[in-house]
């Protein structure tokens, strides 16, 4: 498996699609995910003959899992060594929930390297509920207890009719996660330190000069409506849409609309 190593971690990262494509396209995961959550959108991209880029932040599933809590900056930082290390100096990056904040703080900090961002269920600040919902992840984050993990963090990210309509999907993947390696917690709890510690960008949303695209499920009940809104008023070159019946997963939930939206806005920009 591929790996990059940068400021003493090894990130692990995929490279797919067209290798000698023109345009770039790097996916940022959600806070509990891997790379391959990204499957319903990859082909869709491998078929238009991009280039695609995926990596596994510091303390997610497949990279390493340094003690403390980490900073977007560094997230930021070490994407940039790794497009580096690839020769990609232009770039889309696709981000949902925390790695759309990802992608935020990596326009900001490294524009020149950002043709658009598309920011998926993310937010540029915290409010005490969404304080709250990460604090009890922290608190069930048991390798004793991967499936209870699970169940008890599922309600707060999957919308009502997704639970409904996939309840056996559902019940694999938090079977699924038994397999995973009792590490993957103390990653998960670094991770939520440095969200609910060190998340607080909305004043320098007005740096971010390419173009973005804002997405949110309009039943996301973790990051809701009003945060994706506040992206979107404060980054110049905004476009802001809402995907009915669906909740924070959105990539997911309802992956041929989102798929439609994130390839018509990659293609005009680029």
């Amino acid at each position: 498996m591929p790996y990059f190593e940068v400021n003493g971690v090894k990130l692990f990262y995929q490279e797919k699609g067209n290798a000698d494509g023109k345009e770039t396209v790097a996916f940022f995961n959600g806070v509990m995910a891997s790379t391959g959550s990204w499957a319903y959108q990859v082909p869709v991209f491998e078929k238009l003959g991009y280039r695609i880029i995926l990596h596994d932040f510091k303390g997610q599933t497949m990279s390493g899992k340094p003690d403390g809590e980490y900073t977007f900056k560094q997230h930021a930082e070490e994407a940039k060594a790794l497009f580096d290390y690839l020769g990609v100096q232009k770039l889309h990056i696709i981000g949902t929930s925390y790695g759309g904040e990802v992608a935020m703080r990596f326009a900001i900090d490294y524009p020149e390297y950002t043709k658009s961002i598309s920011v998926i269920d993310s937010v540029s600040e915290l409010d005490e509920n969404l304080k709250l919902f990460v604090s009890s992840w922290k608190t069930i984050a048991n390798p004793d207890d991967p499936e209870g993990f699970f169940w008890g963090m599922a309600p707060s990210i999957y919308g009502s009719s997704f639970i409904k309509a996939n309840k056996e999907f559902l019940a694999e993947r938090a079977v699924a996660l038994k397999s995973i390696a009792a590490d993957y917690f103390k990653g998960q709890i670094s991770l939520y330190n440095t969200f609910v510690n060190d998340l607080d960008m909305t004043e320098e949303l007005a740096e971010i000069k390419c173009p973005a695209l804002v997405v949110v499920g309009e039943d996301d009940i973790l990051k809701p409506y009003k945060f994706s809104k506040i992206i979107a008023d404060n980054i110049p070159n905004s476009e802001f849409a809402v995907i009915p019946d669906c909740g924070h997963v959105t990539i997911f939930e309802k992956p041929n609309i989102l798929n439609t939206m994130l390839l018509g806005f990659v293609i005009k920009n680029s």
